[in-house]
């Protein structure tokens, strides 16, 4: 999707996976910067876009210090919603 779209670092800059073996490393096609979620925390980015819908609770269960401080969550898939 985000190939697709045309999005780059630039607009994206950085996307956050608990898998350590992809973290270091650049997303195809876009070369956007794959870091720790540990980073989350730290950037307290105003939106967070979880790009895995199906898991988006979950993800915000996970992250939910980040709500506390005002990070708002967002899906683009099915359809663009902040949750």
């Amino acid at each position: 999707m985000l190939n697709y779209a045309g999005v780059k670092p630039d607009l994206l800059p950085y996307v956050c996976d608990a898998a350590p073996s992809k973290q270091g490393k650049f997303l195809p096609g876009s070369h956007i910067p794959i870091m720790a979620p540990a980073v989350l925390s730290e950037q307290r980015p105003d939106y967070l876009l979880v790009l895995p819908w199906n898991i988006a609770d979950e993800v915000k269960q996970q992250n939910a210090k980040l709500a506390e401080v005002g990070t708002l969550f967002v899906t683009a898939i099915p359809r663009l919603e902040i949750i």
